[in-house]
């Protein structure tokens, strides 16, 4: 689907898109994967994705937003549109009460030394596809099967683990939907499609 959506971005027949989405339990191992940070996928299938950075995962509980956006003349630095998607996803935890920072030379969003939102990004032609990764109410044990982004799984963290009560992904999608607005300059009208949820711009 991001894919029909990147090459329709780019010959301008739709307009920018957030896909919302939970997956089933997978691994995915971006351009920069190493393999041997994959210790064992156990039941989990394996893809090869076009996004940068190593090996991750995604499953439920966990909410995924692929942008499929075209990036403007001002908006053409990759590393400024991480550090927006950062931003988001910082401002969308402290509507929880949530202290959301950044680690030096690390993508992605941690509180303390636990990292609960992964990032990992393509470009083609400027417009993006792939995203990040927010862990709500993960089953963080899955971590165990990879060192994620080459790290231990031992850093990763969930909104659920931080607030030491249930939180559920429907609660924060329309936080997050309104700081990604924001922080991206986009505004969104919110399409139902079964388990998706994708927002398109006005």
């Amino acid at each position: 689907m991001q894919l029909e959506l990147l090459a329709a971005r780019q010959r301008d027949e739709v307009p920018d898109t957030l896909l919302l989405v939970e997956h089933p339990h997978v691994l995915t191992l971006g351009r920069g994967a190493r393999r041997e940070n994959l210790l064992a996928s156990a039941d989990m299938p394996v893809f090869e994705v076009e996004r940068g950075g190593d090996v991750t995962y995604h499953g439920p509980g966990q909410l995924c937003g692929y942008p499929i956006l075209y990036l403007r003349e001002d908006e053409r630095d990759v590393h400024l549109y991480l550090r927006r998607l950062e931003e988001a996803v910082i401002r969308t935890l402290a509507e929880f009460a949530i202290e959301g920072d950044r680690q030096p030379g690390l993508t992605g969003v941690w509180v303390g030394a636990r990292k609960l939102a992964s990032l990992g990004v393509a470009v083609r032609r400027w417009v993006t596809l792939h995203g990040f990764a927010l862990n709500v109410c993960t089953d963080l044990e899955r971590f165990s099967a990879i060192n994620p982004c080459g790290l231990s799984a031992a850093v990763m963290g969930s909104m659920t683990g931080v607030l030491g009560r249930p939180v559920a992904v429907a609660e924060v999608r329309a936080p997050l939907l309104r700081h990604f607005a924001t922080v991206l300059d986009r505004c969104w009208i919110e399409e139902e499609r079964g388990d998706r949820l994708s927002p398109r711009p006005t």
